[in-house]
């Protein structure tokens, strides 16, 4: 039987841990949005690869965390649209079996958010035979999304953005002025305010 000092001991470790994998992941979402909304473009495939490394390290360590690997695939996602080309289909590919992991996990994690990352993957990507990209699946996965988190900034921000590609205009229009009165989130202000800025772009085109 295990002593109460053992027990103790146990459940500090445990704590400590949580509070180590709560850091790295405000790490990696506050450096994620300094790389998309403040660095230059020039700067940010350079940035972005290096935080997909401590990304891929941090999963690595903790491999069934659902929350990790779904930044660790929007990371791989924002690089490969950084770098552009056909050199960033092995990174959507890559961040396409992440976000799937993490779904196997734990649909859940973080308000349904692989599932938007995944959808949004879907109809941003080229088809067969250069990529994956398919707009039904993208649909399916971004309404998947909605239902998790009906009123959260980036499941209708995608939604709207995706409306807007189908040219299906007043939906889009409706989705954004959603995701624009999104409640803020604490910890992420400097992500909410550079998604605020792009929902405004995409109503000021509608």
């Amino acid at each position: 039987m295990k002593t109460l000092t053992s027990l103790v001991a146990a459940a500090l470790l445990t704590c400590v841990s949580f509070a180590v994998q709560g850091a790295d992941l405000g790490h990696l979402q506050s450096r994620w949005a300094e790389i998309r909304y403040h660095l230059p473009a020039e700067q940010q495939v350079a940035a972005y690869a290096s935080l997909a490394a401590e990304a891929e390290s941090l999963a690595h360590v903790d491999p069934d965390n659902a929350a990790l690997l779904i930044w660790q695939g929007i990371i791989l996602s924002s690089w490969a649209g950084a770098e552009g080309g056909l050199g960033a289909l092995d990174k959507v590919k890559r961040a396409r079996s992440v976000l799937e992991k993490a779904l196997a996990i734990d649909a859940l994690a973080l308000d349904g958010s692989a599932y938007t990352s995944l959808g949004a993957l879907y109809y941003q990507v080229p088809g067969w035979p250069l990529a994956f990209g398919n707009k039904k699946q993208a649909e399916k996965l971004l309404l998947q999304a909605l239902d998790i988190n009906p009123d959260g900034i980036d499941s209708n921000y995608f939604w709207g953005d995706y409306l807007v590609q189908q040219k299906r205009y007043a939906e889009a229009r409706s989705a954004l002025l959603k995701a624009q009165a999104a409640p803020a989130r604490p910890g992420r202000e400097l992500a909410d305010r550079g998604r605020q800025g792009e929902i405004l772009q995409l109503l000021e085109r509608l």
